[in-house]
């Protein structure tokens, strides 16, 4: 078995670190595009099994299940990027989002503006995550 020279480490990882709030921006508002993708999805498939858009009783499992996907999709990314705490950066940042659109949005959530604010708005999310998970973790120091 052959060991690696210490070469071919120093060249993988030649790249400069990206910021940590590009990496946030990034990972927040390809997770709002998960969660646009999977409501679209979910009405399509209401309406084609149910024959109404409105998922009735299957909403709620529905809503639960597109959170638990984007939550695990989005702290896979910011695990794979080296962010710190990204189980928990992604959990607030899908939650904080999901309850400013269902509490305060949802009278207009089937817009063409839906496709630039619930991604930006996840984006800003993750941010405001990743300030929580620092002061969570400077407490418990």
């Amino acid at each position: 078995m052959t060991e690696p020279d210490d070469d071919s480490e120093a060249r993988r990882f030649d790249a400069p670190p990206l910021p940590p709030l590009l990496i946030l921006a990034v990972v927040g508002v390809l997770s709002g595009f998960v969660v646009i993708a999977m409501v679209w999805l979910s009405e399509r498939g209401c309406d084609r099994f149910r024959g109404a858009s409105n998922c009735g009783a299957f909403g709620l499992p529905l809503l639960v299940l597109t959170m638990v996907v984007t939550v695990v999709l989005a702290a896979m990314a910011l695990s794979r990027l080296a962010m710190p705490h990204p189980k928990l950066v992604a959990f607030l940042g899908v939650a904080f989002m999901v309850l400013i659109v269902v509490g305060f949005l949802s009278d207009s959530l089937f817009s063409t503006w839906t496709l630039l604010v619930v991604p930006a708005l996840t984006a800003i999310m993750f941010e405001v995550a990743h300030l929580i998970a620092g002061f969570l973790e400077r407490a418990d120091a």
